[in-house]
């Protein structure tokens, strides 16, 4: 279904002046006090009737907000107690809770509050009425898609939500031109999604129906509009590029409460801050388009692990690998993760696009044989050795399909039967290909997630680091110092290398797509982003037998940074990546954006002077204080 915003927001617009005339009694300094937004025991907090005026204006989609995790405090045996702890593993469920974001908090930094009203938006007319409610009654402000934020920015008690998560429509293009760009941008494939979808809805429509290729997320459940302003890597953003630099055109309700098209020929300094520059900083998107691309036949994966005997062969094991990697791996076929564990095992769960199951054996015969052959003695975990697939790519996110041909995926069988070793695989992991199924009475056969992201679903963190690592340890003379850096890391802390989330080795188109977006120009010249994180499942503070481990969550954030220090050492003030990063940063400035903030600045100043928009460690958000409620 196509919305009618036009019509709609026609329809709406006498109920606007009623929203912005509610002004409350501005709590501005008097003889120099500190300016501070209004809170919900404040007596400039609107009253039952100002509410009651919104309420109308958005359609009746104004609605309180409950805290889900509260019953198991005051009814911890319940039905409905227990009901929560099972739904908690869920991100569809959480998705649905506007009272509740993925990550429920972080160890000394913050947890999930529920805002005190959420507008539950349907089009850009309902964001502009809740913008424009926040300003004139000088609201903290929050927005939420799908509550993916590792730092928190889509919560904030005392606040108004504005709740995108039905604005889920999606329509497929086949040649798309930005408005007001007729004759300067050529047309092309090009798909538009409303700010609460999630990618796996997108790939659905995209790849699954439409045989074509979106740059989005690898985690499924990820919401577009934040993964997009956050910059954007996929598992194929080796072959790709970012989302942001797919980006054509953005829809977007700036603190004016105007609803801006923006793209490279209308408002482009703010389509530019758009792609990189943060999500809920600049404004509130209510759509996005972005350019899709052919999809190669394959898509692939390669799933093992190295048991290293001593540490010593862990180390020459690292070395090894580091140089297999950039001899022939450090392209644009190959992305995800290798990790570097504290047990001395090398675990590979990579990807790979544009080659069959018989072209990846023979990318990785070499290392494998050097494993196999090495007289120091490794062992290769599971009972039927290396798993390296290759399958339809239009299948990569066909639940359905996957479900009923992962085991021929796996072991062709080419007219053979499967060898005896694998009846027990199949029976208990193969026919359930690395996916979790929604199970709720409702859901589409496609509502699933990859097992490997679901130890994010209601975790509490610990620590949390990222760092690009530049292409040129990837030199001859630089192999050995990072295979060593990541030896030294690995003895406080396990490593993720996301290979995906370095653009170094990708085509030349990627790469400029890139350039021309907000995000540290680091990214560029990078060939992976090193990832070193921990933290516990479903907790929270201050319900009992629920709560995170305080202790083992400073002890484990401290591992993290001795970790991470054996890193840079050898990377370099590198940077990070702005969506997946450290809540303490203290030079996020320089390490979020580079070269680039100063004129991010720039555009935050123009578009929103008064700062409504505000996030943590956000372009701006240096000017208030760390709960952005009080501005000096």
């Amino acid at each position: 279904m196509r919305r009618r915003d036009l019509l709609k927001m026609t329809a709406l617009a006498p109920c606007v002046p009623l929203i912005r005339g509610v002004r409350a009694a501005s709590p501005a300094s008097i003889g120099g006090a500190p300016r501070r937004r209004a809170r919900a025991t404040d007596k400039e907090w609107p009253g039952e009737e100002s509410w009651k005026r919104l309420n109308e204006a958005v359609g009746g989609n104004l609605i309180p907000v409950n805290f889900p995790l509260s019953v198991l405090k005051t009814a911890p045996d319940n039905a409905a107690a227990k009901r929560l702890q099972k739904e908690i593993r869920n991100p569809y469920w959480i998705a649905d809770q506007p009272g509740l974001t993925q990550t429920l908090g972080w160890v000394d930094a913050w947890a999930t509050q529920p805002s005190v009203y959420a507008v539950a938006a349907r089009n850009a007319s309902d964001i502009a009425a809740a913008v424009n409610f926040a300003r004139d009654n000088n609201l903290r402000l929050v927005v939420k898609g799908r509550g993916h934020s590792y730092l928190g920015a889509s919560n904030a008690p005392d606040s108004l939500m504005i709740w995108t998560r039905h604005m889920t429509d999606i329509e497929v293009h086949a040649a798309f031109v930005p408005q007001g760009c007729q004759g300067k941008i050529a047309p092309q494939p090009a798909v538009t999604m409303g700010a609460g979808t999630h990618w796996m809805q997108a790939y659905q429509a995209v790849t699954t129906q439409g045989g074509r290729y979106v740059q989005g997320g690898g985690c499924t459940t990820v919401g577009v509009a934040g993964l997009i302003l956050g910059g954007g890597f996929g598992s194929f953003s080796k072959r790709y590029g970012t989302a942001a630099g797919s980006l054509l055109e953005a829809e977007v309700v700036t603190a004016d409460g105007q609803v801006r098209i923006t793209n490279a020929c209308m408002n482009p300094d703010l389509f530019w801050a758009l792609k990189g520059g943060g999500g809920g900083t600049f404004g509130v998107v209510s759509k996005l388009t972005v350019r899709t691309h052919g999809l190669p036949e394959y898509f692939g994966n390669t799933s093992f692990q190295v048991k290293a005997r001593s540490d010593e062969t862990y180390r020459s094991l690292l070395r090894a690998f580091v140089s297999f990697y950039a001899e022939h791996l450090f392209n644009q076929h190959w992305g995800e993760q290798a990790k570097v564990r504290r047990e001395n095992i090398l675990e590979i769960n990579m990807v790979s696009q544009g080659l069959d199951r018989e072209q990846s054996q023979r990318v990785w015969q070499p290392f494998l044989n050097w494993v196999k052959q090495s007289p120091s003695g490794y062992s290769i975990s599971g009972p039927a050795g290396p798993i390296i697939t290759g399958f339809p790519a239009r299948r990569m996110w066909d639940a359905q399909w996957l479900g009923e041909h992962w085991p021929e995926v796996v072991w062709p069988r080419n007219g053979n039967p499967l060898p005896a070793i694998w009846d027990d695989i199949i029976v208990h992991v193969m026919h359930e290909p690395q996916f979790k199924r929604d199970e709720r009475s409702g859901s589409a056969p496609s509502d699933v997630w990859w097992s490997g992201d679901g130890g994010q679903v209601g975790w509490y963190i610990w620590g949390y680091e990222s760092l690009w690592l530049p292409a040129s340890l990837l030199a001859s003379d630089s192999r050995m110092r990072l295979a060593d850096a990541l030896f030294a890391g690995s003895r406080h802390a396990d490593i993720e290398l996301h290979f995906n989330k370095g653009l170094a080795g990708a085509p030349p188109d990627a790469i400029a797509a890139a350039e021309d977006t907000a995000m540290n120009p680091a990214v560029l010249t990078a060939f992976a982003l090193a990832i070193v994180a921990d933290g516990q499942g479903p907790a929270y503070p201050g319900i009992p037998g629920h709560e995170p481990d305080v202790l083992k969550g400073r002890a484990a954030a401290k591992a993290i940074d001795q970790c991470v220090r054996q890193l840079r050492a050898v990377a370099g003030p590198s940077g990070s990546y702005v969506n997946e990063t450290n809540y303490f940063e203290k030079e996020w400035q320089q390490t979020f954006w580079g070269d680039n903030y100063l004129r991010l600045t720039q555009i935050k100043q123009k578009y929103d002077p008064e700062g409504l928009f505000f996030v943590h460690n956000g372009v701006g958000s240096e000017e208030w204080s760390a709960d952005g409620f009080t501005r000096p």
